[in-house]
């Protein structure tokens, strides 16, 4: 079974370019991040050609996060509970026997700032829910964009980012604190991976100096993590004109 992640930065954008990576990668399960687009500006009918059911939890201009799968989705959540919050960034399902918790974490601007504060609500909130959610279900995948680069060595330059956004300990504690529910990176522990880096901003020429950092993350309860065969990042759909910032993130499981 193939899971992945990916911030699409533009569904509406980026769609020839879903559709043609899921031709080529064949995944079971995918968590789309950054939609950009509402519930009915969603392209269920496209993907359904391609053969994959969806739901939905879409914003317009900003946000949205999405569930395809090959199977059915069942028990679909949306949103964190008890969490007042307009901005649409978490989605939740069943496929195959497996929860799915797809979330984009808030990118928090800079430390310090307002949306930082609000980084780590959204933290502590999603924390609450997953704490929830491990304890009604064996097999957890929660992916998703974290906007956290876990360690220095997931950074093309420590010097430059340690301690900012993206970078700081509190977010790293806050990554820390979801672990702590019974969860592993499974970049940490798969036993074959392929390539770190998942995001290279458009300027200064980033992705081919490849100067990126690993925030897009699949982390996985024990009894998935012991089906847990390959890791790995799909560089080619960052090679393509006008592409996300992101690429793909998958695992395979046995």
């Amino acid at each position: 079974m193939k899971i992945a992640t990916w911030n699409v930065n533009s569904l509406r954008v980026r769609l020839p370019h879903l559709l043609d990576w899921l031709t080529e990668a064949q995944p079971d399960i995918v968590g789309l991040q950054e939609l950009k687009c509402t519930d009915e500006q969603f392209p269920f009918e496209a993907l359904a050609e391609a053969g994959y059911r969806a739901v939905a939890n879409g914003q317009k201009t900003y946000n949205g996060v999405a569930l395809l799968a090959r199977g059915d989705i069942e028990d679909v959540a949306r949103d964190i509970p008890g969490f007042d919050d307009a901005q649409r960034r978490v989605i939740a399902g069943t496929v195959g026997g497996i929860r799915i918790i797809n979330a984009y974490v808030v990118n928090g601007q800079a430390v310090g700032s307002e949306k930082y504060a609000y980084k780590l609500r959204f933290l502590d909130a999603f924390r609450q829910m997953l704490a929830v959610e491990i304890s009604a279900h064996e097999h957890v995948v929660v992916m998703g964009d974290f906007n956290i680069a876990p360690t220095p060595d997931d950074t093309h330059d420590p010097q430059q980012w340690e301690g900012n956004i993206l970078c700081s300990e509190p977010e790293r504690a806050a990554l820390s604190g979801l672990l702590e529910l019974g969860l592993a990176d499974a970049f940490d522990h798969a036993p074959t991976r392929e390539g770190r880096f998942s995001w290279w901003d458009y300027r200064q020429a980033a992705f081919r100096r490849d100067l990126g950092l690993r925030i897009d993350h699949l982390l996985v309860s024990a009894a998935v993590r012991s089906r847990l065969a390959h890791w790995a990042v799909d560089r080619t759909p960052r090679t393509l004109e006008r592409p996300s910032d992101h690429a793909p993130v998958w695992i395979g499981l046995r």
